[in-house]
This record gives C-alpha cells, structure tokens and sequence, in this order.
C-alpha cells in the first residue's frame, strides 16, 4: 500500500473516531462508542502501514496537523460550533508548522 495513501485512511479514520467519541455521549451510545474503537483502530493501523515507509516524525505531524483541522472542520460543518479570528488563526499556524516540518533539511531527503 502507498504510504501516503495509508496515512490519508489513519486521517480520516481518525476524524471518524473523533467525531464519534462527541456522538458517544460519555461511551453511553453503544453505536458511535463502536465507532470510536473501529476507527482509532483502523487510525492505528494505517498509521503503522505509513510508518513502514516514512519517517514518524513527518508522519505523526502529518496526522495531528490534518486530524486538528478536519476535526475541527466537523465541529464546524456539523455541530455547530464556531471559530474566531484567533482559532482560525491557531489553525492555520498548526498546518505552516507541519509544512515548515516536511520542507525541513532533516524530511525533505529522508526515504
């Protein structure tokens, strides 16, 4: 499997689990509880697959930076929640982070 494609499933995977754990009412709905095993399980997993190849330090970014953002995208989009300036902001420093990260000397050579 692509390493970059297996990081893309543990991301939404991730979302997935996520946003569950809020529907789970405290583990208290048995479905989105499920759903929150199944996906930091298969989350897990993927993320092992694309570690196989790529380096945990770029990966592991990867995954939060992008987990941070969609997460908080479905907080948005489905639960009605807001953003100010400074969240917005907050974000969008995360994801300069984590290119700054993959642009480095130390991930833009690694195998």
């Amino acid at each position: 499997m692509q390493p970059y494609f297996a990081l893309a499933i543990a991301i939404a995977s991730e979302i997935l689990g996520t946003t569950a754990l809020k529907l789970s009412d405290g583990f208290t709905n048995l479905l989105p509880a499920a759903v929150v095993v199944a996906g930091y399980a298969a989350s897990f997993y993927f993320l092992s697959l694309a570690l196989e190849a790529l380096p945990i330090g770029q990966v592991y970014a990867i995954w939060a930076a992008i987990g941070i953002v969609g997460t908080a995208t479905v907080g948005v989009a489905y639960f009605g929640e807001s953003l100010d300036a400074t969240a917005v902001a907050g974000l969008i420093l995360v994801v300069a982070g984590v290119v700054l990260l993959t642009r480095s000397g130390a991930y833009a050579t690694a195998k």
